[in-house]
């Protein structure tokens, strides 16, 4: 049966207080994101009611519905034209809630305000190289050979994926940049020159400038004689071009303020990329390279110290975080691993993750009994969740009754420990679910697989089982919703 989204919407509109307890509203791939007026006036079991509503709750100042991929489109359109509002992006919803955010929100708000546009480049590029990985991996299919040694025709083929699958990560402190010049008020095109000039060919990489290091020979411009910079680029680097962004829009926002209109175009460009690009590569990139490195170094240090420890509190404590939101911070230290290391332990625990909370709320289909709309939600936000989407698994069926929820995260860490202690790692960052072993080194995909397994089996089990226990005393969610 078709869905009504306009009565959807208009059953949601009232139970938050109607059109005028609305301030703005956005949407991301699965979530309504609204800032209301006055949070008391929500009538949240109402809204819980309404057919494909998943979940609904309040993080940061921002009011959000979890609706699902695809339909949260169209509920949304129909949302805003009886909210009588104009579309609004979910920074600007964020933002209008954020007054009322801690430091530490705050933070997590930039990272996910700078990363989430970006997300759709660096997936796209992690499975190109996966598939190229796949491609030159010696021995995987052919003993003894890769694909292409076997099959010289597929040289072509690999050089056009290789190059599709390094653009993103080549040029990644372009694409933040224009995100994170966008995010603190300045011009999206200064923030993309910005980030250009950081991986400009005449800077050397990183494998050069570790040669160049080592032989005593790193380049420099000379300034004036007075000092000399090191023409080191920052390719796939995070730290240095979000430092750089931030200081370009401001330096922009202040020209803005003084420069007069007749002159603003020749004057704040040219100054703004003068001034910011001096200081990024005196001053700027590498204390936060260094502090890059410091981060990475940490990481990978205590991993090898206590590697069951580590994986266990980030197997057990990842899925509480993207409820909270605070997972996009992970976005940013998975590429500075990648930049730094060449690989991620990090990324390859939250795909497990995800599949954890699939599996959990795909055990639940079988728990629900007569509920059509539970085991439909049940059912779907599975497949969801196995394909890196896990809010509408957490939010419909997991953290309402509970169970499911903590068996997610048990599955998750002993899945997490298994690969931690086999080294398991990914040469990017792709699809955070199933097709994830496609971003995995190839020596250990066989492993990561296994760990898959263990991230489907065991939460699947612990759901099934303690779902007797719930529904002997009547706390299962379906008893109360049927």
């Amino acid at each position: 049966m078709k869905a009504d989204y306009r009565q959807i919407a208009a059953e949601i509109l009232d139970a938050i207080g109607g059109k005028d307890n609305v301030d703005k509203a956005a949407h991301c791939v699965t979530r309504l994101r609204l800032s209301l007026k006055d949070q008391s006036k929500v009538d949240e079991a109402r809204v819980k009611e309404v057919d494909l509503v998943k979940g609904a709750f309040e993080n940061s100042g921002v009011y959000q519905i979890v609706i699902g991929a695809g339909d949260v489109d169209r509920v949304y359109a129909e949302f805003i034209k009886l909210a009588g509002l104009e579309a609004a992006t979910v920074a600007e919803v964020k933002s209008a809630g954020g007054k009322k955010m801690n430091p530490l929100q705050k933070l997590v708000k930039v990272f996910s305000d700078v990363f989430m546009p970006i997300i759709p480049a660096i997936i796209v590029a992690g499975l190109l190289m996966g598939i190229n990985n796949l491609l030159a991996s010696e021995g995987l299919f052919i003993e003894g050979k890769t694909l292409i040694e076997a099959y010289p025709n597929l040289q072509g083929l690999w050089d056009l994926i290789n190059m599709m699958a390094n653009t993103s990560f080549v040029f990644l402190p372009a694409l933040v940049g224009w995100s994170a010049t966008k995010r603190f008020g300045g011009s999206e095109v200064l923030g993309i020159v910005m980030g250009l000039l950081l991986v400009h060919p005449d800077l050397l990489n990183a494998w050069g400038y570790g040669t160049a290091a080592l032989e005593g020979e790193v380049p420099t411009f000379d300034i004036l004689g007075l000092f000399e910079i090191e023409k080191v680029g920052y390719q796939g680097q995070i730290l240095p071009v979000l430092a750089a962004a931030y200081i370009l829009s401001q330096i922009e926002m202040f020209l803005k303020k003084r420069v007069p209109n007749a002159i603003q175009l020749l004057v704040v460009p040219i100054t703004t990329i003068v001034v910011t690009g001096f200081l990024a590569l005196a001053i700027v990139g590498p204390i936060t390279r260094g502090i890059g490195n410091v981060i990475a170094t940490g990481l990978v240090n205590t991993f090898e110290a206590v590697p069951v420890v580590g994986a266990l509190l980030f197997g057990l404590f990842y899925a509480p975080l993207v409820v909270t939101g605070m997972h996009h911070l992970f976005i940013a230290i998975d590429l500075q691993l990648i930049a730094d290391t060449g690989g991620t332990f990090i990324w390859p625990m939250i795909a497990l993750s995800n599949i954890a909370q699939g599996s959990a709320a795909l055990a639940m289909f079988f728990v629900y009994k007569h509920n059509a709309k539970q085991k439909s939600m049940a059912s779907t936000s599975a497949i969801s969740a196995y394909f890196g989407i896990t809010e509408p698994a957490m939010f419909g069926v997991n953290l309402p009754n509970k169970f499911p929820f903590y068996s997610a995260m048990i599955g998750s860490a002993i899945a997490a420990i298994f690969i931690t202690l086999n080294d398991v790692q990914a040469i990017a960052i792709g699809v955070g679910g199933l097709p994830g072993f496609l971003s995995i080194f190839t020596d250990k995909i066989l492993l990561f697989i296994v760990g898959m397994v263990i991230a489907i089996i065991v939460p699947f089990a612990l759901t099934f089982i303690l779902s007797k226990r719930y529904m002997k005393k009547g706390e299962l969610e379906e008893n109360k919703v049927a």
